[in-house]
């Protein structure tokens, strides 16, 4: 059966990760999907000048560059190379057309207990990277992780401390990547979502699916293979006024070894039973007008 996916659906490269980046280009193309968001490793193997031109050729629309941030370190040069590596991510993102730069901000660095440490490490870096970011026209996503991540991946881990880190900023130079994974099980999550209106430059949806890995990081499934109610939380989500694109990131070793078609097929079906109920209807495109 033919399928016909929501326009605001974007699939996000992590979850064909297998494939080659032009061949997941053309595989979205097929199947109707109209946004990519892209990782940086893709951009080191072919270059941003050349990625670009595969996407705009194949009528794609860039939605994020995935992922600056890590920005914890246990030295001023580890952090001072940070900052760099970040400035290069802004660069990179603007080459590309993307929007959004999204942020993971790093765990605890070396063998540090010092939590509040870590994040004041994290807003000094907004810090000198916002103003970066403005100038090259890239909005910064800081985007919370699961707090089973907090050790080794990101010290930010809810909705509030994102908020907390960039409420001092104009919402066009910074905001907040909401990913299902990391916030469906946050008791505040609609509270803390309210509190975002405005803030939301990045909504991305994948499923909790138990028992979890091994490498708890490849424990996101399919959309409707997990416990995520994305009803609720997509209306949440939209009550704040987002009506950007909602990409699928999914990171587990299953869906890597499907083929890129296989993967999407399933991405558009689970998008189009779980997401866009929730979401407006499309308008409908004009109709030509008759000829006298």
């Amino acid at each position: 059966m033919a399928q016909n996916p929501h326009p605001r659906l974007s699939l996000n490269q992590a979850t064909t990760r297998s494939a080659p980046l032009a061949e997941v280009v053309r595989a979205c193309a097929g199947a109707g999907v109209r946004g990519i968001g892209v990782w940086r490793d893709s951009l080191a193997n072919a270059g941003p000048r050349r990625v670009r031109t595969l996407v705009d050729d194949s009528g794609l629309t860039v939605t994020s560059l995935c992922r600056g941030g890590f920005f914890t370190a246990t030295e001023a040069a580890g952090r001072a190379a940070a900052i760099a590596d970040n400035r290069a991510a802004i660069e990179e993102a603007a080459a590309i057309g993307a929007p959004e730069l999204v942020l993971v901000s790093g765990g605890l660095p070396g063998s540090s207990r010092d939590l509040p440490g870590a994040r004041s490490q994290v807003a000094d870096a907004l810090d000198a990277l916002v103003p970066y970011a403005r100038d090259a026209g890239v909005r910064l996503a800081v985007e919370p992780l699961h707090p089973m991540f907090c050790a080794d991946r990101s010290v930010v881990s809810t909705l509030a401390q994102a908020l907390s880190l960039i409420s001092d900023y104009p919402a066009t130079d910074v905001g907040v990547c909401v990913d299902t994974y990391h916030v469906w099980w946050d008791p505040d999550l609609r509270s803390s979502l309210d509190s975002l209106a405005g803030r939301i430059a990045l909504y991305q949806v994948a499923d909790w699916v138990v028992p979890l890995a091994a490498d708890a990081l490849l424990s996101r499934g399919h959309l409707g293979d997990g416990c995520i109610d994305f009803g609720s939380i997509t209306s949440a989500v939209l009550s704040t006024g987002y009506d950007g694109w909602i990409e699928v990131e999914i990171f587990r070793q299953e869906v890597w070894d499907a083929p890129a078609e296989q993967t999407i097929s399933r991405v558009i079906t689970g998008f189009g039973r779980l997401v866009a109920p929730a979401l407006p209807l499309p308008a409908a495109d004009p109709q030509p007008e008759e000829s006298p």
